[in-house]
């Protein structure tokens, strides 16, 4: 879906308190996360104002947070 928003909290609700926690307390994990949240804000921008934008860069942009969003996932799992 165009323009949806893919925040952690969003897609990982039964793990709001550890996602908060993690970003407090783990410098890499608030790193990334951070990062992960940049994306998907540029990527909605991108879909949302219908921004011409190379198909390359769109999947590297995609992918970028897939590889993000796995790896939090992946944290917050222990």
């Amino acid at each position: 879906m165009l323009g949806e928003n893919h925040a952690l909290i969003l897609e990982f609700p039964e793990y709001k308190q550890k996602i908060q926690q993690l970003g407090e307390n783990d410098p890499h994990f608030s790193e990334l996360a951070a990062e992960y949240q940049a994306l998907d804000l540029e990527i909605r921008g991108l879909e949302e104002n219908c921004v011409p934008t190379a198909e390359e860069r769109f999947s590297q942009l995609t992918l970028r947070r897939a590889e993000l969003k796995s790896w939090l996932y992946q944290q917050l799992l222990r």
